[in-house]
């Protein structure tokens, strides 16, 4: 054989050893992706299951504003209505599920806000369990989006990353979305006493 024709056979091998382990190291990222986003649904939906325990412990305890109870299960409704196929985790797709879930945390606000109008309830041992497992779950769910995003940070470089880039898009690995926070959460809140 002549040396070119090595040369050439040397350099088509070398891509193809290239290639495989581009794609099996965004493969690997992407389920890495995918599993983060479980853990963000996972987070949520410990939300929504809470919901209707808190809610009915405040309609016990309390003559309650019964727009407040509706405005807190029609936002559950629709959240949880609202899913993500992992396969589908573009900026458009999470910027919806985060809207949904932004009005879930609204209402839920709302609800917790009115609640210190009724002492009866604050001191009721089932309502102050179920609010601090809310809390807790808030705080799980802030950690699993800050989790997501790194996974997400770390496949995006490598998708994007050259030569990578050639081969995540011959094999279909497209740039995935952020979680990020909503216009809403931009403002201060304002508290009234």
């Amino acid at each position: 054989m002549k040396k070119s024709t090595l040369i050439i056979i040397g350099i088509i091998l070398l891509l193809s050893v290239y290639g495989c382990s581009s794609y099996n190291g965004l493969l690997e990222k992407d389920q890495e992706v995918k599993r983060k986003w479980s853990d963000v649904q996972t987070q949520y939906q410990r939300r929504s299951d809470l919901i209707p325990n808190l809610v009915s412990t405040v309609k016990g305890a309390a003559d309650f504003e019964k727009t407040t109870l509706t405005q807190v299960i029609e936002a559950r409704a629709k959240a949880t209505s609202m899913q993500i196929n992992p396969e589908n985790l573009t900026p458009e797709n999470i910027q919806k599920f985060q809207a949904a879930q932004d009005q879930l945390s609204g209402a839920l606000s709302r609800l917790l806000v009115s609640v210190e109008q009724y002492p009866q309830l604050k001191a009721n041992e089932n309502f102050l369990e179920l609010q601090s497992q809310l809390e807790g779950t808030e705080n799980r769910i802030g950690v699993a989006r800050n989790e997501f995003n790194g996974a997400v940070q770390t496949y995006n470089t490598a998708a994007l990353r050259f030569p990578a880039v050639i081969f995540a898009k011959i094999f279909g690995f497209s740039e995935k979305g952020f979680f990020q926070a909503s216009d809403a959460a931009q403002a201060a809140p304002t508290v009234k006493f």
